[in-house]
């Protein structure tokens, strides 16, 4: 092992766009990732002298500060399993020359950290080794499955996280199945959303007054005993806004080990949900020569096992 002194980097224009912590990964090489995460939440990262999140994005000219850490002089990567990284080749959805859409499936994170050692990303990069700066455009939950971008290149990510900040040039549509049956009439939630951090580290997101400006719309897609699937168009993106959304209306998603009751989990397992039913169906938003891409995920067979299922109680 040896020691590195207190690091300061400027950040140029190949980096802007990134993520803190992935910029952390490929900069402090053979430092666990477990380590680098902790620095991070400790406040020892330090940009522009001001603590930042984990999912902060670097900014030109951004000052980076890297604190003292023990660094590996060699660690062998972690791998996926084989049957992961073909699970994720065939996925893809859609990929060019800039680009990379998978159907996401439910049950891999989109990136190694907290305790995981690899996640959606470090399998693309070891499916598509020759594209070196693979990085991811948004994030799903862990057991959301769906549409996720993945830029091949910086320019791209830009290009994009611009159109994001932007709102109303990105649309992204998903399907959920909650509990209850959602009134016709109740086509938009607006409540604001503040994260909270317990201290056993688990993230959770409450309708708070001090919370962030939080909207979802909301369109009835199909009826079942007890049961209603809906369409839901986040115009804002907050952190579980969808899930905490559906349970403010009074009508938690299906299979939600976070934030559903545990009676309905478990009365909904009798139609084979082992999982939340919540599916990035589709999302669209312009290429940089000004095309619109829209691209659908189709919903995985588990979860059209459970339609099916609901669908014979009719």
């Amino acid at each position: 092992m040896k020691q590195a002194k207190v690091n300061f980097i400027a950040i140029d224009e190949e980096a802007v766009g990134q993520r803190i912590d992935n910029f952390l990964l490929r900069v402090l090489k053979g430092v666990p990732k477990t380590r680098v995460y902790r620095i991070v939440r400790k406040g020892e990262v330090r940009v522009n002298k001001k603590r930042v999140t984990a999912d902060y994005r670097l900014e030109l000219n951004d000052v980076v500060r890297i604190p003292p850490v023990r660094v590996a002089e060699r660690e062998a990567p972690v791998r996926p399993t084989d049957s992961v990284i073909a699970q994720l080749e065939r996925s893809v959805l859609y990929e060019d020359d800039l680009l990379i859409i998978i159907n996401k499936p439910s049950g891999i994170a989109v990136h190694g950290g907290s305790g995981l050692s690899y996640g959606v990303i470090e399998g693309l990069r070891q499916l598509r080794p020759e594209n070196r700066t693979l990085e991811l455009v948004h994030r799903l939950d862990r057991d959301t499955s769906g549409c996720l971008v993945i830029a091949k290149r910086r320019s791209m990510l830009r290009h994009l996280h611009n159109q994001l900040q932007q709102r109303e040039k990105v649309e992204k549509l998903y399907h959920a199945l909650v509990v209850g049956k959602w009134p016709a009439r109740k086509q938009l939630v607006n409540a604001p959303l503040l994260k909270n951090v317990l201290q056993s580290g688990e993230r959770m997101v409450r309708v708070h007054v001090d919370g962030k400006k939080s909207r979802t719309a909301f369109r009835v897609l199909d009826r079942f005993p007890n049961m209603t699937l809906v369409e839901a168009y986040p115009i804002t993106g907050r952190t579980h806004q969808i899930r905490v959304h559906c349970l403010h209306a009074g009508h938690p998603i299906a299979g939600d080990q976070k934030y559903g009751m545990d009676a309905d989990n478990q009365l909904q397992k009798q139609f084979g949900l082992k999982r939340l039913f919540l599916h990035a169906a589709s999302i669209e938003f312009e290429l940089p020569d000004g095309k619109r891409l829209k691209v659908e995920a189709p919903l995985p067979e588990d979860l059209a096992e459970v339609l099916a299922a609901l669908k014979d109680q009719l």
